[in-house]
């Protein structure tokens, strides 16, 4: 009688260079490298890398067409309405840009040079297809003669064209530097009070110290001091209207600083002794 007898098993070591992954070959790395590739976002790293060759190319596609399109300005035209500029003059500098290029020609560049032009308030420049510049000019308003040369405009701004004649008759101010708004803010308030009466204001100077001295369209010159000004100038107009009106005239200068009237220096002597309060 025979008996089996069986040999026990043992588990051998897995084979040098096999994983565990090597169970049914190959299969099993395969199958997890299409899951990672299967979850990859394709459709927007597509998208994507298309947007960035798209704006690689923009500056050179754009600097081609510019290149084809580009030609050389031909023709600046000048607009506006001048009374002290001199528009032939004006063109003749702008016919420097004739046959500058009409793309690369730096627009903000030209309007800063013609901004420098003392009669000139500001510069629109616009480019016209297909070789063209049109300049739209504004030229400074002045208000008074500021300091003899010089010229304030109507926005308080100080400047020295080569012909401040051309402003033709305007008030005259005059004051230390920087006091420019207080000697205007004074001039204004002033010229409206005098036109109430039927006078007009020719010119206003603040003396160094703090003195103010009004002088009128008809030659009569108002010293008002340094203080209570206002309250001084009422008295000069109450004196005015009731005592000076007619008279006006024969008047050289009247001294407002008194407390209770105003003292007048006639053109011609006369017997009060030229007081009058």
């Amino acid at each position: 009688m025979f008996e089996r007898i069986l040999m026990p098993t043992r588990n051998e070591p897995p084979r040098r260079g096999a994983s565990p992954m090597d169970s049914g070959g190959g299969d099993g790395l395969f199958r997890v490298l299409s899951g990672w590739l299967a979850m990859m976002p394709w459709a927007q790293l597509g998208l994507a890398m298309t947007v960035l060759l798209f704006a690689a190319a923009m500056p050179w596609a754009t600097g081609q067409v510019l290149d084809a399109l580009d030609r050389q300005i031909a023709r600046v035209d000048v607009e506006g309405e001048f009374q002290r500029l001199e528009p032939g003059r004006l063109k003749n500098d702008l016919n420097a840009l004739v046959g500058r290029s009409y793309f690369a020609t730096d627009l903000e560049d030209v309007k800063r040079t013609l901004e420098q032009e003392p009669w000139v308030a500001s510069a629109a420049i616009r480019r016209v297809w297909p070789d063209q510049l049109t300049v739209d000019i504004r030229e400074k308003q002045p208000l008074a003669y500021w300091n003899q040369q010089s010229l304030i405009s109507r926005r308080g701004q100080i400047f020295q064209p080569s012909n401040p004649q051309a402003a033709g008759p305007l008030p005259r101010l005059s004051g230390p530097t920087g006091r420019e708004d207080d000697v205007l803010g004074r001039a204004r308030a002033m010229s409206d009070r005098l036109q109430a009466e039927g006078l007009t204001l020719a010119g206003l100077a603040l003396a160094p110290r703090g003195a103010w001295t009004l002088t009128l369209d008809n030659g009569v010159i108002v010293a008002l001091g340094r203080t209570q000004v206002g309250t001084r100038l009422d008295r000069f107009l109450t004196v005015y209207s009731e005592r000076l009106a007619s008279r006006i005239r024969d008047i050289r200068r009247v001294d407002a600083r008194y407390t209770n009237g105003v003292a007048v220096q006639w053109k011609q002597s006369r017997p009060d002794n030229g007081k009058n309060s």
